[in-house]
């Protein structure tokens, strides 16, 4: 017999679309993750963040000047450059290189059902292969 949902836990991973406009482009998606934790009712726990796609990733930094986000993917392009005799053959090796280094999870805490970031805080999706439509798939749980 299938067990029930525990309360306070999301019966499954919801999808958050993001729709990405460049090669790469580190988009803060803070906002739409937030929404999605207001909607749960969960006041104390955690928000498990995936990115099912190999050449994209996410990650937490400073979301008050949008200049670090910019800074951040060009400090990546720069360390891995798109044409770099990789071998893998689709032309894309820096995007699977840049999504390993960057990670494709995160965990938020959730207090006081809202996300539990520091003061500067922002969630970002990482598109190392835009531009595409991607999906975070995003899983709340409470305490």
């Amino acid at each position: 017999m299938k067990e029930a949902p525990r309360a306070g836990v999301s019966a499954a991973w919801q999808a958050l679309a993001v729709e990405t406009t460049a090669r790469t482009q580190i988009k803060d998606i803070t906002r739409d993750v937030a929404r999605l934790v207001a909607q749960s009712g969960v006041e104390n726990g955690l928000c498990h963040l995936y990115v099912p796609h190999t050449t994209a990733g996410i990650l937490v930094n400073e979301s008050d000047d949008p200049d670090v986000a910019r800074d951040i993917g060009d400090v990546l392009d720069r360390l891995v450059p798109r044409d770099a005799g990789y071998k893998h053959y689709e032309g894309n090796a820096d995007s699977h290189v840049k999504s390993a280094l960057i990670g494709v999870s995160e965990t938020v805490p959730i207090e006081g059902g809202k996300l539990g970031l520091g003061r500067w805080q922002g969630i970002f999706f990482c598109e190392f292969d835009g531009p595409r439509r991607r999906e975070v798939k995003v899983r709340i749980v409470g305490d």
